[in-house]
């Protein structure tokens, strides 16, 4: 009797569980083990917080003209990269040049994303003359090349900013449709898809309640992939005179400018040049990583 009453006295909760991680948090202890793609992140932030926290922070202005002071080289008279032909600070378009290329390239993306998603989701959802539709005008739309396409929207539109993220964002669809269509695809006949219709759950409910959550891992990597293409659209679409308009501070555009004293004033074709590469490079760079790490195939025990 003793004994009963000592192991009813010693009947504690058990402590909890931890709770395992999920899909997402192991994706990201698999990336921050890479150094390169930590680095490539940590050099992408600084350029998007000096893009878009710096003219908050210290008054600047991009477009001020001293023609007195054109064509410095970098260093003289307190410009560190030096001065445009209008006097301008190249550091100062520079910085501002980057507010406007990132954002540009965020808003086609997320153009390419919400229409090319929606397309995918509803051809792999429904299948049928639904897919076969869909599909189809998205192969039409895959018969043009990118660059070509832009510039027949941009020329059609008219030039500016807006035009180019909507023909850049445009340029992006299919990429987005078809990856998430083949996810969705891949997903819809999983068992707990066929539970929730089981119970009633209408289509709607199914496609972005439980189908969504499950194709955002290739979403987030087309996606970082899409926005360095994006950058990189945008520019040549304003060196081409069809982007950005004077005396916008836009990267591809100080390229563009910068093809006329590109034998006495290196530093105004460099510079820029640099800036779209290295934002480029590291996107591409955080793209591959965050493949890498979203792809469930590298999942191991440890992880």
């Amino acid at each position: 009797m003793p004994l009963v009453s000592a192991v009813v006295a010693d009947r504690r909760p058990l402590p909890a569980l931890p709770r395992p991680a999920g899909p997402y948090r192991r994706a990201w202890w698999r990336f921050r083990r890479d150094r390169l793609a930590m680095g490539a992140l940590a050099l992408f932030a600084l350029l998007a917080v000096v893009s878009f926290l710096g003219p908050l922070v210290i008054a600047i202005d991009p477009y001020q003209q001293d023609l007195r002071g054109s064509l410095l080289a970098p260093g003289d008279a307190g410009h560190l990269l030096g001065t445009d032909n209008f006097g301008r600070d190249v550091l100062l378009r520079l910085v501002d040049g980057g507010r406007v290329s990132m954002t540009v390239g965020l808003a086609a993306v997320s153009v390419s994303l919400a229409i090319g998603g929606l397309i995918g989701l509803f051809a792999g959802y429904f299948g049928g003359w639904t897919d076969r539709i869909l599909m189809r005008i998205i192969d039409v739309k895959l018969a043009f090349p990118g660059i070509l396409l832009a510039l027949v929207i941009v020329t059609v539109l008219g030039s500016g900013l807006e035009k180019v993220m909507i023909a850049v964002g445009i340029g992006g669809i299919p990429r987005f449709a078809r990856v998430v269509r083949g996810s969705v695809l891949n997903t819809k006949g999983e068992l707990y898809v066929e539970a929730a219709r089981s119970i009633g759950a209408s289509d709607r409910r199914i496609m972005f309640v439980h189908l969504v959550p499950q194709v955002l891992g290739p979403v987030i990597t087309i996606g970082t992939f899409g926005l360095a293409t994006a950058i990189l659209s945008t520019a040549s679409l304003s060196f081409l005179g069809l982007g950005a308009q004077p005396p916008t501070a836009e990267w591809g555009l100080m390229l563009s400018e910068a093809r006329r004293f590109i034998r006495i004033a290196w530093w105004l074709a460099v510079f820029p040049g640099l800036a779209i590469m290295l934002a480029v490079l590291t996107v591409n760079v955080i793209g591959d990583a965050v493949r890498d790490a979203l792809d469930p195939r590298l999942q191991t025990a440890g992880d």
